[in-house]
């Protein structure tokens, strides 16, 4: 009987693998494969002569006919996939009017700018040296300049991209959200790579710590925080935190640094909340928010803000023993901490993260001294992008409070000086001219024939162009701060055109410093008192001086450290930043940095 033939094996098709494997080295990067996109190789919608074209269904058509080598077929698939994550074919329903040739030489421009620095594959034919800007800049220039054309993917006679309606039925693809995602991701990892946790693991091969799987968590998936994340380091020290009593965590903000007891063991969505925690209150300026409250109690009344907050947004959980309380819902850190500090039984059982009776946000850095600069733009910032980004990725529902802070540190109050100079502008009035033709103009002699009146000041309205100042000259007055009360206020009589301000210096006692030029305020002043605090005599003396205008407003400038003040005239305080008067006033409160 007559053996059966083997029916011959297919011949391998060398351009079907080289296709093959540049189709999965694309499909292997991250980035260009969360943009998906499928792929056709029907020769009726291939484009003649050239090597793929890409449609806005997401469909990249590739011609069979043309050969290429593996590298030069992932190159031509990631130029096709890019237009789609760059936006440039869009799912729409409907038919839409292509761009034109200079629109599409300047996408194609935009996407070679970008494969160049984008490591895979290699261009199957030149590729032109882009120069800078956007697709617009790029049309528009190519529209005013005769320059040479940008080749695509199609070949020289079609385009690689292709506007179609979208099918019907389905929902439309973001391909543009997708890659931008996936190219976050990508960045955050490279990011990791470089920082030696790639992998999961150290440069040293140790475990990735997981305070700093939290940190990056921040930095990758929370925008509200994590510009701030970003520019935090990270301090992990047993003995550092053994010496200063860190039981979970603490925040120096002016050092940009938040300390860890790294042994303890927390989830890692614990870790995420005590860092959400801490990088709160350094985003927050809580502790120059202080002033003169008492600090410990102070920071436990924003941790019951913060904690409350943190629990409401859901980052992470909340791990045992830290404070909360329902009751303090929607209430600011300054009305806690005004509930508190009347309740001796919960102040007992108080504790921040840093410990019972220890504030978790420290005035000073750990460690050995370095040059720290002054981050309170950086976190104004990265606070304020950071809640741009939230609202716009629709990140989820912030708590009102917060809400409110972020944008309240968004526009930082007036300067004290200029607060100041609108207080003079308002209380202390400019001396007018007059005209009068007993007094001849200085211009009289060039026109002998023609009388012209001159201007003067006179007299009475000098004597009501001033103002008192009662100055605190008691021991807590330091040098720095006379010496910026003095120059402000001598800065704007000169302004106002006051050509002298009746000065009283008090300690104990009131010394009549009598009315003193504008320019000799703060120059040559030799001061009175440095004794105790009461400036109430000063004001009396100003309120019954017969030479002192009924109308003339008062500037007390002190420390905060003085009696109960009584003034019956319009007035103002000059105090230092953080400085709490013991009594209400009436009149506004200018702080001085």
């Amino acid at each position: 009987m007559k053996a059966r033939s083997r029916a011959p094996e297919p011949r391998p098709d060398p351009a079907l693998e080289a296709f093959t494997e540049g189709l999965a080295a694309v499909r292997g990067n991250p980035a260009l494969a969360a943009v998906g996109g499928d792929v056709c190789r029907e020769e009726a919608c291939a484009p003649v002569g050239g090597w793929a074209a890409v449609d806005s269904n997401g469909t990249v058509h590739v011609n069979v006919r043309r050969r290429a080598e593996p590298a030069e077929w992932a190159w031509v698939l990631a130029h096709c996939l890019l237009h789609l994550g760059f936006g440039h074919v869009p799912a729409a329903h409907g038919s839409r009017p292509g761009p034109d040739a200079d629109d599409l030489a300047a996408r194609c421009a935009v996407v070679h700018r970008f494969q160049a620095g984008f490591p895979l594959g290699r261009a199957p034919y030149e590729v032109p040296v882009v120069p800078g800007g956007d697709e617009e800049e790029l049309a528009a220039r190519r529209r005013r300049e005769d320059l040479p054309p940008v080749p695509g993917t199609a070949g020289p006679h079609e385009p690689d991209q292709r506007l179609v309606p979208w099918r019907p039925h389905v929902d439309l693809p973001d391909w543009m959200a997708a890659f931008a995602a996936a190219l976050t991701r990508t960045v955050s990892a490279a990011m990791d790579a470089a920082g030696g946790r790639a992998g999961g693991l150290t440069a040293a091969g140790l475990p990735v710590r997981p305070w700093d799987r939290a940190l990056s968590w921040f930095v990758s998936s929370y925008p509200l925080l994590g510009g701030i994340a970003a520019g935090l380091t990270l301090v992990a020290d047993a003995e550092l935190a053994r010496a200063h009593g860190i039981s979970v965590a603490a925040v120096n903000t002016a050092a940009g640094e938040i300390y860890v007891n790294p042994l303890l063991r927390f989830a890692d969505e614990e870790w995420r909340f005590v860092l959400g925690h801490e990088m709160l209150h350094a985003a927050l300026r809580h502790g120059e928010r202080c002033g003169a409250r008492d600090p410990y109690l102070f920071n436990v009344a924003c941790d019951y803000v913060v904690n409350g907050w943190l629990l409401e947004m859901g980052v992470g959980t909340m791990p045992g023993g830290l404070l909360h309380d329902p009751q303090l819902k929607g209430l600011s850190a300054e009305e806690v901490y005004d509930r508190i500090v009347r309740d001796e039984r919960r102040i007992r059982r108080l504790a921040t993260l840093a410990g019972k009776g220890r504030p978790d946000v420290l005035g000073e850095p750990l460690g050995p001294p370095r040059d720290y600069v002054d981050l309170d733009g950086f976190y104004r910032r990265g606070l304020q992008q950071g809640f741009d980004l939230h609202r716009r990725d629709d990140r989820g529902l912030l708590p009102t409070g917060l809400v409110e802070e972020i944008r309240a540190l968004a526009h930082p109050p007036l300067p004290w000086d200029a607060r100041l100079a609108r207080w003079f502008d308002e209380f202390v009035p400019s001396p007018q001219t007059v005209r009068s033709y007993a007094r001849p103009s200085r211009r009289q002699a060039s026109t002998p024939g023609i009388p012209r009146a001159g201007r003067y000041r006179p007299e009475e309205e000098l004597a009501r162009c001033t103002f008192g100042v009662v100055l605190d000259t008691s021991g807590s007055m330091s040098r720095v701060l006379l010496g910026k009360a003095l120059g402000a206020i001598a800065s704007y009589a000169a302004a106002r055109d006051v050509t002298a301000a009746r000065v009283v210096f008090c300690d104990a006692a009131a010394y009549d410093a009598g009315y003193l030029p504008a320019e000799d305020i703060a120059g040559r002043v030799r001061i009175r008192g440095r004794g105790g605090t009461v400036l109430q005599p000063g004001v009396d003396l100003l309120e019954r001086a017969e030479d002192f205008p009924p109308t003339a407003p008062v500037l007390v400038v002190t420390d905060g450290w003085c009696d109960v003040l009584r003034v019956r005239r319009e007035h103002a305080y000059l105090v230092p930043h953080g400085a709490v008067l013991p009594f209400t006033a009436r009149g506004p409160v200018f702080r001085m940095r």
